[in-house]
Protein backbone atom coordinates (compact mmCIF):
# COMPACT_ATOMS: atom_id res chain seq x y z
CA UNK A 1 0.00 0.00 0.00
CA UNK A 2 1.41 3.41 -0.96
CA UNK A 3 1.92 6.19 1.61
CA UNK A 4 -0.98 8.05 0.00
CA UNK A 5 -3.27 5.04 0.43
CA UNK A 6 -2.17 4.53 4.04
CA UNK A 7 -2.75 8.19 4.77
CA UNK A 8 -6.15 8.09 3.08
CA UNK A 9 -7.15 5.07 5.17
CA UNK A 10 -6.02 6.83 8.36
CA UNK A 11 -7.91 10.00 7.47
CA UNK A 12 -10.97 7.95 6.55
CA UNK A 13 -10.90 6.10 9.86
CA UNK A 14 -10.65 9.33 11.84
CA UNK A 15 -13.39 11.02 9.83
CA UNK A 16 -15.61 7.98 10.11
CA UNK A 17 -15.14 7.72 13.85
CA UNK A 18 -15.82 11.41 14.32
CA UNK A 19 -18.92 11.31 12.14
CA UNK A 20 -20.35 8.28 13.89
CA UNK A 21 -19.70 9.76 17.33
CA UNK A 22 -21.25 13.08 16.37
CA UNK A 23 -24.38 11.56 14.87
CA UNK A 24 -24.84 9.05 17.66
CA UNK A 25 -24.39 11.56 20.44
CA UNK A 26 -25.88 14.76 19.10
CA UNK A 27 -28.04 13.88 16.15
CA UNK A 28 -26.73 16.87 14.21
CA UNK A 29 -24.76 17.01 10.99
CA UNK A 30 -21.52 18.87 10.43
CA UNK A 31 -21.90 22.31 8.88
CA UNK A 32 -18.68 23.41 7.21
CA UNK A 33 -17.46 26.92 8.01
CA UNK A 34 -17.08 28.96 4.82
CA UNK A 35 -13.57 30.01 3.90
CA UNK A 36 -12.98 33.71 3.23
CA UNK A 37 -13.85 34.56 -0.35
CA UNK A 38 -12.93 37.48 -2.54
CA UNK A 39 -15.74 39.90 -3.28
CA UNK A 40 -16.35 40.18 -6.99
CA UNK A 41 -17.85 43.03 -8.94
CA UNK A 42 -20.82 41.98 -11.06
CA UNK A 43 -19.77 41.70 -14.68
CA UNK A 44 -21.61 39.97 -17.47
CA UNK A 45 -20.61 38.37 -20.73
CA UNK A 46 -23.17 38.30 -23.50
CA UNK A 47 -26.02 36.17 -22.17
CA UNK A 48 -27.24 33.30 -24.32
CA UNK A 49 -30.81 33.08 -25.45
CA UNK A 50 -32.96 31.05 -23.08
CA UNK A 51 -33.50 27.68 -24.74
CA UNK A 52 -37.07 26.98 -25.82
CA UNK A 53 -36.75 23.34 -24.80
CA UNK A 54 -34.27 21.10 -23.04
CA UNK A 55 -34.24 17.62 -24.47
CA UNK A 56 -30.81 16.77 -23.04
CA UNK A 57 -29.59 18.46 -19.83
CA UNK A 58 -26.04 17.14 -20.46
CA UNK A 59 -25.72 19.23 -23.64
CA UNK A 60 -23.36 22.14 -23.04
CA UNK A 61 -21.68 24.76 -25.21
CA UNK A 62 -18.99 23.88 -27.75
CA UNK A 63 -15.48 23.84 -26.25
CA UNK A 64 -12.97 26.35 -27.55
CA UNK A 65 -10.83 24.89 -30.36
CA UNK A 66 -7.77 25.12 -28.11
CA UNK A 67 -6.59 26.84 -24.93
CA UNK A 68 -5.93 30.48 -25.90
CA UNK A 69 -3.03 32.62 -24.76
CA UNK A 70 -4.19 34.63 -21.75
CA UNK A 71 -3.29 37.97 -23.30
CA UNK A 72 -5.60 37.26 -26.25
CA UNK A 73 -8.73 36.78 -24.10
CA UNK A 74 -11.12 39.73 -24.15
CA UNK A 75 -14.11 38.17 -22.36
CA UNK A 76 -14.89 40.33 -19.32
CA UNK A 77 -15.55 37.48 -16.89
CA UNK A 78 -12.32 35.67 -17.71
CA UNK A 79 -10.36 38.92 -17.74
CA UNK A 80 -11.66 39.63 -14.23
CA UNK A 81 -10.39 36.22 -13.09
CA UNK A 82 -7.02 36.79 -14.75
CA UNK A 83 -6.65 40.26 -13.24
CA UNK A 84 -7.62 38.96 -9.79
CA UNK A 85 -5.08 36.18 -10.07
CA UNK A 86 -7.32 33.47 -8.62
CA UNK A 87 -10.32 31.31 -9.52
CA UNK A 88 -13.07 31.38 -6.87
CA UNK A 89 -14.84 28.02 -6.67
CA UNK A 90 -17.78 26.93 -4.53
CA UNK A 91 -17.13 23.47 -3.06
CA UNK A 92 -18.15 21.02 -0.36
CA UNK A 93 -15.99 20.42 2.70
CA UNK A 94 -17.82 17.34 4.00
CA UNK A 95 -18.37 15.09 0.97
CA UNK A 96 -15.63 12.53 1.57
CA UNK A 97 -13.54 11.73 -1.54
CA UNK A 98 -15.16 14.55 -3.54
CA UNK A 99 -14.66 17.61 -1.35
CA UNK A 100 -13.71 17.14 2.31
CA UNK A 101 -11.39 18.83 4.77
CA UNK A 102 -8.32 16.81 5.77
CA UNK A 103 -8.16 17.03 9.60
CA UNK A 104 -4.35 16.89 9.55
CA UNK A 105 -3.66 19.63 6.99
CA UNK A 106 -6.97 21.53 7.06
CA UNK A 107 -6.86 21.38 3.25
CA UNK A 108 -10.01 20.55 1.31
CA UNK A 109 -9.32 17.62 -0.99
CA UNK A 110 -11.12 15.25 -3.34
CA UNK A 111 -12.19 14.55 -6.91
CA UNK A 112 -14.08 17.83 -7.34
CA UNK A 113 -11.17 19.78 -5.89
CA UNK A 114 -8.67 18.25 -8.31
CA UNK A 115 -10.95 19.14 -11.23
CA UNK A 116 -11.16 22.74 -9.97
CA UNK A 117 -7.38 22.90 -9.59
CA UNK A 118 -6.93 21.67 -13.17
CA UNK A 119 -9.11 24.56 -14.40
CA UNK A 120 -7.13 27.04 -12.31
CA UNK A 121 -3.84 25.72 -13.67
CA UNK A 122 -5.03 26.15 -17.24
CA UNK A 123 -6.36 29.66 -16.66
CA UNK A 124 -3.71 31.01 -14.30
CA UNK A 125 -0.69 28.76 -14.70
CA UNK A 126 -0.84 27.15 -11.25
CA UNK A 127 -3.30 24.85 -9.53
CA UNK A 128 -2.63 26.73 -6.30
CA UNK A 129 -4.34 29.83 -7.73
CA UNK A 130 -7.77 28.65 -6.69
CA UNK A 131 -9.80 30.01 -3.79
CA UNK A 132 -12.20 27.47 -2.33
CA UNK A 133 -15.41 28.79 -0.82
CA UNK A 134 -17.32 26.22 1.21
CA UNK A 135 -21.02 26.17 0.33
CA UNK A 136 -23.98 23.93 1.07
CA UNK A 137 -25.93 22.09 -1.62
CA UNK A 138 -28.70 24.66 -1.22
CA UNK A 139 -26.23 27.51 -1.92
CA UNK A 140 -25.09 26.27 -5.31
CA UNK A 141 -27.41 28.21 -7.59
CA UNK A 142 -27.56 31.41 -5.55
CA UNK A 143 -23.79 31.94 -5.32
CA UNK A 144 -23.55 31.62 -9.09
CA UNK A 145 -26.48 33.92 -9.84
CA UNK A 146 -25.07 36.53 -7.41
CA UNK A 147 -21.55 36.10 -8.86
CA UNK A 148 -20.08 35.33 -5.48
CA UNK A 149 -18.03 32.54 -7.11
CA UNK A 150 -16.76 31.95 -10.64
CA UNK A 151 -17.60 28.25 -10.69
CA UNK A 152 -19.22 25.57 -8.54
CA UNK A 153 -17.61 22.12 -8.28
CA UNK A 154 -19.91 20.37 -5.82
CA UNK A 155 -21.35 17.11 -7.24
CA UNK A 156 -24.28 18.89 -8.91
CA UNK A 157 -26.66 16.99 -11.19
CA UNK A 158 -27.40 18.65 -14.53
CA UNK A 159 -31.15 19.15 -15.04
CA UNK A 160 -33.27 21.09 -17.50
CA UNK A 161 -34.75 23.08 -14.62
CA UNK A 162 -31.32 24.20 -13.43
CA UNK A 163 -30.33 25.21 -16.96
CA UNK A 164 -33.04 27.89 -16.71
CA UNK A 165 -31.11 29.48 -13.82
CA UNK A 166 -27.42 28.72 -14.41
CA UNK A 167 -25.11 27.22 -17.04
CA UNK A 168 -23.25 23.92 -16.89
CA UNK A 169 -20.04 22.57 -18.29
CA UNK A 170 -20.04 19.31 -20.18
CA UNK A 171 -20.59 16.29 -17.92
CA UNK A 172 -17.46 15.50 -15.90
CA UNK A 173 -18.75 12.64 -13.72
CA UNK A 174 -21.62 10.20 -14.08
CA UNK A 175 -23.18 9.13 -10.82
CA UNK A 176 -26.20 7.02 -9.98
CA UNK A 177 -28.07 5.35 -7.13
CA UNK A 178 -26.35 2.19 -5.93
CA UNK A 179 -26.23 -0.05 -2.85
CA UNK A 180 -23.69 -0.45 -0.04
CA UNK A 181 -23.60 -3.74 1.88
CA UNK A 182 -21.32 -5.64 4.24
CA UNK A 183 -18.08 -6.77 2.63
CA UNK A 184 -17.81 -10.47 1.78
CA UNK A 185 -15.00 -12.14 3.78
CA UNK A 186 -13.70 -13.63 0.52
CA UNK A 187 -13.18 -10.16 -0.88
CA UNK A 188 -15.58 -10.77 -3.77
CA UNK A 189 -17.57 -7.66 -4.70
CA UNK A 190 -21.27 -8.62 -4.65
CA UNK A 191 -23.67 -7.83 -7.47
CA UNK A 192 -26.55 -7.07 -5.10
CA UNK A 193 -29.32 -4.82 -6.42
CA UNK A 194 -32.06 -3.08 -4.45
CA UNK A 195 -34.51 -5.70 -5.74
CA UNK A 196 -32.28 -8.44 -4.27
CA UNK A 197 -32.81 -6.98 -0.79
CA UNK A 198 -36.44 -8.05 -0.36
CA UNK A 199 -37.09 -8.76 3.31
CA UNK A 200 -34.06 -6.66 4.26
CA UNK A 201 -33.81 -3.27 5.96
CA UNK A 202 -32.34 -0.64 3.65
CA UNK A 203 -31.49 2.87 4.83
CA UNK A 204 -31.79 6.15 2.90
CA UNK A 205 -31.94 9.80 4.06
CA UNK A 206 -35.29 11.42 4.76
CA UNK A 207 -36.72 13.84 2.21
CA UNK A 208 -34.72 12.47 -0.73
CA UNK A 209 -35.67 10.98 -4.09
CA UNK A 210 -33.48 8.05 -3.04
CA UNK A 211 -35.87 7.21 -0.21
CA UNK A 212 -38.86 7.61 -2.54
CA UNK A 213 -37.28 5.18 -5.00
CA UNK A 214 -36.55 2.75 -2.17
CA UNK A 215 -40.15 2.82 -0.94
CA UNK A 216 -41.34 1.86 -4.42
CA UNK A 217 -39.52 -1.48 -4.27
CA UNK A 218 -41.84 -4.26 -3.10
CA UNK A 219 -40.65 -6.29 -0.14
CA UNK A 220 -37.87 -3.96 0.98
CA UNK A 221 -38.18 -2.36 4.41
CA UNK A 222 -37.18 1.29 4.02
CA UNK A 223 -35.31 2.67 7.02
CA UNK A 224 -35.16 6.48 6.99
CA UNK A 225 -32.35 8.45 8.65
CA UNK A 226 -31.47 12.10 8.89
CA UNK A 227 -28.57 11.75 6.43
CA UNK A 228 -26.17 9.16 5.04
CA UNK A 229 -23.97 9.41 8.12
CA UNK A 230 -27.04 8.46 10.15
CA UNK A 231 -27.54 5.49 7.82
CA UNK A 232 -23.96 4.40 8.45
CA UNK A 233 -24.56 4.54 12.20
CA UNK A 234 -27.71 2.39 11.85
CA UNK A 235 -25.82 -0.04 9.62
CA UNK A 236 -22.97 -0.35 12.13
CA UNK A 237 -25.48 -0.86 14.95
CA UNK A 238 -27.14 -3.71 13.05
CA UNK A 239 -30.37 -1.76 12.53
CA UNK A 240 -30.01 -1.67 8.74
CA UNK A 241 -28.77 -4.34 6.34
CA UNK A 242 -27.79 -2.01 3.50
CA UNK A 243 -27.60 1.66 2.49
CA UNK A 244 -28.61 3.19 -0.83
CA UNK A 245 -27.63 6.52 -2.41
CA UNK A 246 -25.47 8.10 -5.12
CA UNK A 247 -22.29 6.11 -5.68
CA UNK A 248 -20.28 9.24 -4.83
CA UNK A 249 -21.74 9.28 -1.31
CA UNK A 250 -21.53 5.52 -0.86
CA UNK A 251 -17.87 5.56 -1.94
CA UNK A 252 -17.15 7.95 0.91
CA UNK A 253 -18.99 5.73 3.40
CA UNK A 254 -17.11 2.66 2.18
CA UNK A 255 -13.81 4.49 2.60
CA UNK A 256 -14.75 5.30 6.20
CA UNK A 257 -15.87 1.75 7.07
CA UNK A 258 -13.52 -0.96 5.72
CA UNK A 259 -16.15 -3.65 6.39
CA UNK A 260 -18.50 -2.26 3.73
CA UNK A 261 -18.45 -2.28 -0.06
CA UNK A 262 -20.43 -0.67 -2.89
CA UNK A 263 -21.93 -3.47 -4.99
CA UNK A 264 -21.05 -3.80 -8.67
CA UNK A 265 -24.69 -3.80 -9.77
CA UNK A 266 -25.61 -1.09 -12.30
CA UNK A 267 -26.96 2.18 -10.93
CA UNK A 268 -30.75 2.47 -10.88
CA UNK A 269 -30.76 6.20 -11.70
CA UNK A 270 -28.64 8.53 -13.85
CA UNK A 271 -27.04 11.53 -12.16
CA UNK A 272 -24.82 13.47 -14.62
CA UNK A 273 -22.61 15.96 -12.77
CA UNK A 274 -21.61 19.28 -14.35
CA UNK A 275 -19.57 22.23 -13.15
CA UNK A 276 -21.86 25.21 -12.53
CA UNK A 277 -21.47 28.76 -13.88
CA UNK A 278 -23.38 32.01 -14.05
CA UNK A 279 -25.84 31.79 -16.93
CA UNK A 280 -24.15 34.65 -18.80
CA UNK A 281 -20.63 33.21 -18.72
CA UNK A 282 -20.78 31.29 -21.99
CA UNK A 283 -17.16 31.96 -22.94
CA UNK A 284 -15.93 30.70 -19.55
CA UNK A 285 -18.01 27.55 -19.96
CA UNK A 286 -16.52 27.00 -23.44
CA UNK A 287 -13.03 27.48 -22.00
CA UNK A 288 -13.67 24.96 -19.23
CA UNK A 289 -15.19 22.51 -21.69
CA UNK A 290 -11.88 22.63 -23.57
CA UNK A 291 -10.05 21.88 -20.31
CA UNK A 292 -12.38 18.95 -19.54
CA UNK A 293 -12.03 17.54 -23.05
CA UNK A 294 -8.24 17.64 -22.69
CA UNK A 295 -8.35 16.03 -19.23
CA UNK A 296 -10.44 13.17 -20.60
CA UNK A 297 -8.29 12.72 -23.70
CA UNK A 298 -4.82 12.70 -22.13
CA UNK A 299 -5.53 10.42 -19.17
CA UNK A 300 -5.56 13.02 -16.40
CA UNK A 301 -9.27 12.48 -15.72
CA UNK A 302 -8.66 8.76 -15.13
CA UNK A 303 -5.69 9.55 -12.88
CA UNK A 304 -7.86 11.84 -10.74
CA UNK A 305 -10.60 9.20 -10.59
CA UNK A 306 -8.19 6.45 -9.58
CA UNK A 307 -6.60 8.66 -6.93
CA UNK A 308 -9.88 9.15 -5.08
CA UNK A 309 -12.40 6.55 -6.21
CA UNK A 310 -10.62 3.39 -7.37
CA UNK A 311 -10.53 1.81 -3.90
CA UNK A 312 -14.29 1.94 -3.20
CA UNK A 313 -15.60 1.86 -6.79
CA UNK A 314 -12.96 0.01 -8.80
CA UNK A 315 -10.64 1.24 -11.59
CA UNK A 316 -11.68 4.27 -13.59
CA UNK A 317 -14.24 3.70 -16.33
CA UNK A 318 -14.15 5.64 -19.58
CA UNK A 319 -14.79 9.33 -18.86
CA UNK A 320 -18.33 10.51 -19.61
CA UNK A 321 -18.39 11.87 -23.16
CA UNK A 322 -18.94 15.57 -23.58
CA UNK A 323 -22.19 16.51 -25.31
CA UNK A 324 -21.93 19.90 -27.01
CA UNK A 325 -23.80 22.11 -29.45
CA UNK A 326 -26.06 24.08 -27.10
CA UNK A 327 -27.09 27.38 -28.66
CA UNK A 328 -25.28 30.39 -27.25
CA UNK A 329 -22.60 32.95 -28.10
Amino acid sequence: MTPTRRRTRLVASLLGAAAVTLSACTGVTYEATPLPSQTTTPSRSAAPATPVSCDNPTQSYDPLPSIPVSSSISDRTVRRILDRGSLVVGVSADTFLFGARDPFTNRIEGFDIDIARAVAKSLLGSESKVRLRVITAADRLDVLKKREVDMVARNMTMTCGRWQEIAFSAEYYHSGQKVLVAKDPSGTVPTTTIEDLKGKRVCAPQGTSTLEKLRSVDGVQAVPARDHTGCLVLFQQGKADAITGDDTVLAGLAAQDPYTVVTSAPAVTDEPYGLGFNKGDVYLVRYVNRVLADLKADGRWKAIYNRWLADPLGPAPAPPPGVHGRAGS
